[in-house]
C-alpha cells in the first residue's frame, strides 16, 4: 500500500470512528491537525446523522432524539458513505438494528427500518410509462403463462413479523393520540410504491404477495400462479392481475421463451 493510500485510510478511520491519526500525517497550515480533523469529523457525522433522521423519522420518534443520535453515531462508524448522493445512504440500518445490543428488546425496529427505507426508495424512484394494453392484446392466449412482468421502479414487497404498518400510521401527522396497537396481532404483508405523486403503503393478501414476490424474481406468470395456488387455494389470478395492472404496479412484460404475437 502506498504512503498516500495508507494516509487516506487513516484519515477516513479518524473521521468515522474518532481514532487517532499520526501527528505528522496531515499538514494544516493555520490550525493543529487534531482541530482540522475534528472539523471534518463533525461535518461528516452531522450530515450523515441528518440524512438518517430524514429517512427514518418514525424510528427517531420511537427511540427519542438522544438515543437516535447515539445509535446513528455507532451506525456511521461502521457504515461509511460510499456515494456522493446521500439519498443512497442508510440502507443497512435494518440489519444493523438486528445486531445492535441496546435495541434488541425493541424487536419491531428492524421491520420499521425496512418499511421506512422502502418508503424512501419509492419516493425517489424514477417514473415509469403507462402500461401498453394494446401490446398485451396482440399476444396469443397460449403465451400468457410465459409472461415475465416488470414492476414499477418504486415497488418494494415486505413481510414483517410485527404490525409495522399500524405503528407507522400511528406516528404520522394527524394520527389519533389514543390509537391502540395490538403488538401481538401478527405481522404484515405490504407493498410500498409510488402511485403518481403519492407514496403508498398497502396491506395485501398473503396469496397476492406470494404471487408478486415470484413475479418480482422473474418467474414466469404460469409457474408463479401454480406455486401460489399450491399454498393459497383461494388465489384469483384474473382479479389480482387486473388490480395490479390498473394500479400501475405492473408496467411492462416480456416472454421468457421469445415473444410471440
Amino acid at each position: 500500500m502506498t504512503y498516500w493510500s495508507e494516509t487516506l485510510k487513516e484519515f477516513s478511520a479518524a473521521i468515522r470512528t474518532g481514532s487517532d491519526m499520526p501527528s505528522d500525517a496531515l499538514a494544516v497550515t493555520r490550525y493543529p491537525a487534531e482541530r482540522g480533523i475534528e472539523v471534518y469529523r463533525n461535518n461528516y457525522r452531522g450530515n450523515l446523522h441528518d440524512t438518517l433522521a430524514l429517512v427514518y423519522p418514525v424510528i427517531r420518534q420511537l427511540v427519542g432524539d438522544e438515543f437516535f443520535r447515539m445509535m446513528a453515531k455507532k451506525f456511521i462508524e461502521g457504515h461509511p458513505s460510499r456515494s456522493g448522493n446521500l439519498h443512497h445512504y442508510g440502507s443497512e440500518l435494518a440489519e444493523f438494528l438486528v445486531h445492535f445490543g441496546p435495541t434488541r428488546q425493541l424487536a419491531y425496529l428492524p421491520d420499521m427500518a425496512r418499511l421506512e427505507w422502502a418508503y424512501h426508495h419509492a419516493y425517489l424512484a424514477d417514473d415509469a410509462p403507462d402500461f401498453d394494453f394494446d401490446r398485451l392484446a396482440t399476444l396469443a392466449p397460449e403465451s400468457y403463462a410465459e409472461l415475465q412482468w416488470q414492476f414499477h421502479p418504486s415497488c418494494s414487497l415486505l413481510v414483517t413479523d410485527h404490525p409495522t404498518s399500524a405503528i407507522w400510521q400511528a406516528h404520522q401527522e394527524g394520527a389519533p393520540e389514543d390509537l391502540f396497537i395490538d403488538m401481538d396481532s401478527g405481522g404484515d404483508s405490504l407493498l410500498v410504491f409510488r402511485n403518481q405523486l403519492i407514496t403508498e403503503i398497502i396491506s395485501i393478501a398473503p396469496g397476492s404477495l406470494h404471487w408478486l414476490v415470484q413475479l418480482h424474481q422473474g418467474i414466469p406468470m404460469g409457474e408463479a400462479t401454480e406455486a401460489t395456488l399450491a399454498t393459497h387455494a383461494d388465489f384469483d389470478l384474473a382479479t389480482t392481475l387486473r388490480h395490479w395492472l390498473s394500479q400501475g404496479v405492473l408496467i411492462d412484460f416480456n416472454i421468457s421463451q421469445g415473444e410471440q404475437t
